[in-house]
């Protein structure tokens, strides 16, 4: 089969690309520049811009499948990196290609917590995006993973950078809020597996791991797994930082803004169903951040 993948440049679009091509699948790979025309190890490269249908309409023709991985986790506006523009208009934009190449398979990434009244600018346009997937004709399936961490990873790598410096973690409110995150490489098995299974047409599905543990704990195994004392966690007033981060989260090294702060207390977990339908057994944590935390 012949996948089209946007998005496919990024952390998860990686493993994404490499579990395509070990399945035995061609990809066609949406870039801004550089290696547009190349083909290499399986992928093709192809120019465009996401959030310009025209600039890349052309290139989805031939493929057999679509798959969006587009997505930002901040936005940074004066780059052009709003949820508006990566989330919703992004996603408009492939099923169009999509509906244009006479295409039908379509799968989608979105995030665990998206819903109709999510409070988070990310978890509303996410689930704006999904509402146009949902509406199109093309045979769709979207997936809702959790926190996602792999040898490239934001979170875990800033957290296991933080903790090499010294072992002091100031934690928001009472650290209490679950986590549940995955391994890149399974979500990457979801999406290629999925190509292949017609019974998840029309499905969503949350992806998450099999440790569900607290911030806190979070913090205690990533100190455990680099050989580090654990942490001491100073708590931070939930109120001030509802004041702080207003205020300081357009200065792009702030660790954290409204939205993030947000979505860290609503939590990030799910019943682990989606193993039944995929028929595999998520990574463990530990074991999969010891890869590549120790290493660096």
């Amino acid at each position: 089969m012949k996948v089209f993948v946007s998005g496919g440049t990024g952390f998860v679009g990686e493993h994404v690309c490499r579990a395509l091509r070990e399945s035995g699948h061609e990809v066609r790979l949406l870039v801004h520049r550089s290696k547009a025309g190349v083909q290499e190890n399986g992928i093709t490269y192809a120019e465009g811009d996401i959030a310009r249908l025209e600039s890349f309409a052309v290139e989805v023709s031939g493929c057999d499948a679509v798959i969006n991985l587009v997505g930002i986790i901040r936005e940074f506006p004066s780059r052009g990196a709003t949820f508006e523009r990566l989330h919703v208009q992004a996603t408009a934009n492939m099923l169009e290609a999509a509906r244009r190449a006479g295409i039908t398979r379509y799968l989608q990434m979105s995030a665990l917590g998206t819903r109709p009244d999510a409070v988070s600018a990310y978890h509303q346009t996410k689930w704006r995006a999904e509402e146009m997937v949902r509406e199109s004709s093309l045979e769709w399936t979207i997936f809702r993973p959790s926190l996602i961490f792999g040898p490239r990873d934001a979170f875990i790598n800033m957290l296991a950078a933080q903790l090499r410096l010294a072992p002091l973690m100031p934690v928001i409110g009472s650290g209490s809020y679950r986590l549940q995150p995955i391994h890149a490489d399974d979500v990457a098995r979801c999406f290629v597996r999925s190509l292949e299974m017609p019974e998840t047409i029309g499905q969503t599905y949350e992806l998450c791991g099999n440790d569900r543990l607290s911030y806190e704990e979070l913090l205690d195994t990533i100190a455990v797994t680099l050989g580090r004392p654990k942490p001491i966690m100073p708590h931070l007033p939930l109120g001030l930082m509802k004041l702080v981060v207003p205020v300081l989260q357009n200065v792009p090294q702030f660790p954290i803004t409204m939205d993030q702060l947000q979505m860290l207390l609503e939590e990030s977990i799910c019943d682990g169903a989606w193993q039944h339908v995929f028929g595999f057994e998520p990574r463990g944590l530990q074991d999969g951040i010891a890869e590549y935390l120790r290493k660096t």
